[in-house]
């Protein structure tokens, strides 16, 4: 009986269960200390080092806690107004190396949940729960689905079409949104089709003339780094003949028929032009032009879904203004065709450097990179072999993990210890990739694997940058073909040329700005304020108080898809993987304020950095 209420089974007890029945009894006993209202019990389930995720399920919130104090301090926060119940596995669970793992479902007074744990000797080690569904305000599909047509007589009725355009007619008009999403690339869309299969009246709205031009206006050579299975838009997959590595063109397309099928109210060719709140109304006031014509929208909610990244940064060099050639940030670079024959200086060595400056030599161009500080390099090949495969890749799907079933595992590994998971692929990677890397250490490229030798993917989290993920242009950096100076920066520009920061002089025609961007609460601070920017503070990364990524530990990315210091303002980005998954939360979030759910947040982000 002490077992059962300390939540410590006996040794012996637990050797003798399979994996299933190992979760089943951790669930039992989780359960049992719950309904019973025992937070010590259920407290004394956990590992002394152990993590819990939750994604809305009891804080309302992306939150990790941390240790047996984090767990205790949760459930006393949250157990009340949560809830939980139904405790049940979900398919079977395994065992490796002395940690049981699988999945369960659980519910809650207001929702329905999918979960899973990992268990050493009989303990929780990480759990993630999450809610994938309101109670009441469940998306119509399956058995629930809408019948499309209307059966019988009916006088003046409307048909389907006449139905949509009255809809977009009116939304925007003379009916108000309740979530204004401002952008609308793959993230703005994803969300998008989330809220509208949820019933929340959203309008989606960009600059660019249609969906998609966020890809088409790209240089040419431009395709997608990560790969088909890692990319899928929520509801629509990619057929299965989809390319690996999909072009910019061809995504820009799939993103403009995927806004149409889905029928998203969408407005192109529209930029916001201020926003301000209401305390007292609980609304937003947003000015947009749209096709030249001035417009205030009153949205109750408002979501910047303009990537993971802000404002472009484009450093203030002495001499810029009287340059003779093109110069403009990486992001407005068309593609290399009209350079050929030319010098061309790409400042940057990362993804969009090394794209660009292959892009600038297969079109004949003399090109140099300038290299600042070092970057991560990893082969294309390799990151997809030894990284990702084991959850997206052909082989995954024949091996039965769906996208949501890898984007779940994905997510339970909590990011503290994130990167112990990581840095044997990328031991390995290094073993595999060593020609290239001496190589390019030989050209005299600066490498490195993060400060912890994590890769890629930590310093993506942490940063947002530093990396390359090589389709080529490596080698053209090794073999000499891109040239290459290391540890300088611009000091200045002349008519005609680059004085570099070891007094080198390099002629140039085109001078690309390879530099990345600022905060996303840069736009906040254009559109909005510098004080409610302020007030939100920083946009990414999890406080590692590694390289660019200052501390205090946060536990989650800064801001993104969850509850900011500024009531009805939230954030929404990241690659196609992280928009797919977390625009399910941030789209539930918005559904149960609409429809006037309690949602008390649990553990709201301090603010430690403002950019």
């Amino acid at each position: 009986m002490t077992d059962t209420v300390t939540g410590a089974p006996p040794a012996a007890h637990h050797s003798a269960l399979s994996p299933t029945d190992d979760i089943a009894r951790w669930l039992e006993l989780f359960d049992a200390a719950l309904t019973r209202g025992d937070v010590q019990a259920a407290t004394q389930l956990f590992t002394t080092d152990c993590h819990w995720r939750d994604l809305i399920g009891f804080t309302w919130n992306l939150k990790t806690v941390e240790g047996r104090d984090g767990v205790q301090d949760l459930l006393t926060a949250t157990l009340a107004s949560t809830q939980p119940t139904n405790w049940r596995t979900e398919g079977q669970a395994s065992r490796a190396n002395g940690v049981t793992e699988g999945w369960f479902t659980f519910e809650t007074a207001v929702a329905r949940g999918r979960g899973y744990a990992r268990l050493k000797d009989g303990l929780c080690w990480t759990l993630l729960t999450t809610v994938y569904e309101l109670k009441g305000f469940e998306e119509k599909k399956g058995r629930a689905r809408i019948k499309g047509a209307e059966h019988g007589v009916h006088k003046g009725r409307q048909n389907w079409t006449e139905r949509r355009q009255q809809e977009e007619a009116e939304l925007g008009i003379s009916v108000q949104p309740y979530v204004l999403v401002i952008g609308g690339g793959q993230g703005g869309i994803g969300l998008g089709a989330r809220l509208k299969r949820l019933g929340v009246p959203a309008l989606i709205i960009d600059k660019h003339p249609r969906p998609g031009d966020q890809w088409r206006s790209r240089y040419k050579s431009l395709c997608l780094h990560d790969p088909v299975w890692y990319d899928h838009m929520p509801y629509l997959p990619f057929p299965d003949d989809w390319p690996v590595f999909c072009p910019k063109d061809k995504i820009g397309d799939w993103l403009e028929m995927y806004t149409k099928v889905m029928e998203l109210n969408y407005w192109s060719s529209t930029e916001c032009v201020k926003a301000k709140y209401d305390e007292e109304a609980k609304e937003w006031e947003v000015t947009v032009l749209r096709d030249g014509q001035t417009l205030v929208l009153r949205p109750k909610q408002v979501v910047f879904a303009l990537g993971m990244s802000g404002v472009a940064n484009v450093p203030q060099i002495e001499g810029a203004d009287i340059f003779k050639g093109v110069q403009h940030h990486s992001s407005k670079h068309p593609g290399g065709d009209a350079y050929k024959g030319k010098k061309a200086i790409v400042l940057g060595a990362n993804n969009s450097a090394h794209d660009i400056c292959a892009d600038l030599w297969e079109n004949g161009a003399d090109v140099t990179m300038l290299q600042r500080s070092s970057t991560h390099i990893v082969r294309s090949d390799s990151l997809m072999d030894l990284a990702l495969g084991g959850l997206y890749s052909e082989q995954a799907v024949e091996n039965g993990i769906t996208t949501d079933m890898a984007d779940l595992i994905f997510a339970s590994v909590p990011f503290r210890i994130m990167h112990t998971f990581h840095i044997p692929v990328y031991e390995e990677i290094q073993k595999r990739d060593a020609d290239l890397y001496d190589r390019l250490r030989k050209a005299g490229f600066m490498l490195d694997f993060g400060d912890d030798g994590s890769g890629l993917f930590m310093k993506y989290l942490r940063r947002g940058s530093g990396y390359y993920i090589d389709v080529g242009a490596c080698d053209l950096v090794a073999n000499g073909d891109v040239k290459l100076k290391s540890g300088v920066d611009i000091a200045r520009i002349t008519e005609h040329s680059v004085i570099l920061s070891d007094g080198t002089e390099l002629p140039a025609d085109l001078i690309v700005y390879a530099t990345g961007y600022g905060s996303m609460n840069g736009w906040v601070e254009r559109l909005v304020s510098p004080e409610m920017a302020a007030k939100v503070g920083k946009c990414w990364g999890l406080g590692s108080d590694t390289t660019k990524d200052p501390g205090p530990w946060e536990g989650e990315l800064r801001n993104m898809w969850k509850p900011t210091q500024q009531e009805a303002l939230w954030f929404h980005g990241g690659n196609l993987h992280q928009s797919r998954h977390y625009s399910r939360y941030l789209a539930l979030q918005l559904k149960a304020r609409m429809e006037g759910l309690d949602t008390p947040v649990y553990g709201l982000q301090e603010v430690h950095h403002i950019a």
